[in-house]
């Protein structure tokens, strides 16, 4: 029989298929070593492959695309409730197999070798930035045990440490200051690692042309704009900006039953790391707009006014991401005014102003004219 669609369950070293005829009937059930995979779909006709888009699947995309299989890649957690029965490698790709047949399946957008370099980059420099605050602290909680403490941030810290490891430090022994000379000494490294990380990200950001298309949105920086392109590319695989937001965990979520909806904070699914970035850089943007009289700053003043800082800085961070994907998408350079269109009116809409309170009025039936509560508050009297 012909095999139409295969689910691969990849690994380390073993894969697991599960291919399928055209009528949907199990035809091939196999296990392969990593060595043997290529060998295995050059002789097998061009089909369908479906990948559970975890580690190592935009690798196996391009290979099996090159051979001249349609390959697609299923979100995890869509995959997990075709699961029939323990969890195990033959269930896996038989879920794997199930899952892409559906028609309203969400696949996801292969990276290519520059979304993964820079993807690489920004891990790197995360990782590098995790180990800074875990030195920083370790040190600072060394330190706190004997009684001593420093003020917040490195600066403070860089400025403290070469006192409390001089000779005239009486309260801290030779074997503890040893120790913190090293952890010092590493937390240096990976500053100066973080920094290094920071100027290639920079250069990247300069040089590429959709990135500085992106650096000219008010609270997108270098990191900011190389992480939208790693994460999004060119941003085909999103229908409008607002699916790129809901991606990012950026929309508010909403619980609905009968006829009554209840709107919920932000989902905050998704790309974490992305929406983190965005957040920040619209609190720089947001602070920025303090002074400003310009259309977007005055919306900013007036939501910051109403609503707070924190979801002003969402807000932004939400209409950010929706105009970084049309400018992806397009091709098309940041315009301010067509971006904040809707926000040119300084005044706010009546329907946002705050009405003073007032007295429940009741309308009778065929009349036009305002009734208040007290010509109600007793009911009249009818005589026999």
């Amino acid at each position: 029989m012909k095999v139409t669609r295969i689910g691969l369950d990849i690994a380390k070293q073993t894969f697991e298929l599960h291919g399928v005829d055209q009528r949907g009937r199990a035809v091939l059930r196999k296990t392969l070593k990593r060595e043997r995979m290529l060998e295995f779909f050059t002789q097998l006709e061009p089909c369908e492959v479906a990948l559970e888009a975890c580690g190592g699947a935009h690798y196996w995309h391009r290979e099996l695309s090159k051979l001249g299989h349609s390959v697609r890649l299923v979100p995890a957690n869509k995959v997990k409730p075709y699961v029939d029965g323990n969890k195990n490698n033959a269930h896996d790709a038989a879920a794997i197999c199930e899952a892409s047949s559906r028609p309203s399946m969400r696949f996801v957008e292969p990276k290519t070798v520059a979304q993964q370099d820079l993807q690489a980059l920004h891990r790197a420099r995360e990782v590098a930035v995790h180990h800074c605050t875990l030195l920083a602290n370790h040190i600072r909680s060394l330190l706190l045990e004997y009684g001593i403490t420093v003020a917040r941030g490195y600066p403070a810290l860089h400025r403290a440490l070469p006192e409390l490891l001089g000779h005239d430090e009486q309260r801290l022994s030779p074997l503890l200051k040893q120790l913190l000379a090293q952890q010092w000494r590493m937390l240096k490294l990976h500053q100066n690692q973080v920094r290094a990380y920071d100027r290639r990200v920079n250069r990247i950001a300069r040089g590429e042309t959709t990135c500085s298309a992106l650096l000219k949105i008010e609270g997108i920086g270098p990191i900011t704009a190389t992480a939208v392109v790693a994460a999004a590319g060119k941003g085909h695989q999103f229908k409008n900006g607002r699916h790129f937001s809901a991606y990012l965990g950026l929309v508010p979520g909403h619980r609905n039953t009968g006829n009554k909806t209840v709107m919920l904070p932000i989902t905050r699914r998704g790309n974490r790391y992305l929406r983190t970035l965005l957040i920040h850089g619209a609190r720089s943007a947001l602070y920025a707009a303090r002074n400003k009289h310009n259309p977007r700053s005055l919306w900013l003043q007036r939501l910051k006014a109403r609503r707070g800082s924190n979801i002003a800085a969402v807000a932004l961070a939400n209409k950010n991401a929706r105009i970084a994907w049309a400018v992806l998408r397009f091709g098309e350079a940041y315009q301010p005014a067509k971006a904040h269109r809707s926000e040119r009116s300084a005044t706010p809409s009546p329907r946002l102003q705050r009405q003073p309170p007032s007295r429940l009025t009741l309308k009778p039936q065929g009349g036009s004219s305002r009734v208040r509560n007290s010509a109600f508050s007793r009911p009249a009297l009818i005589k026999p």
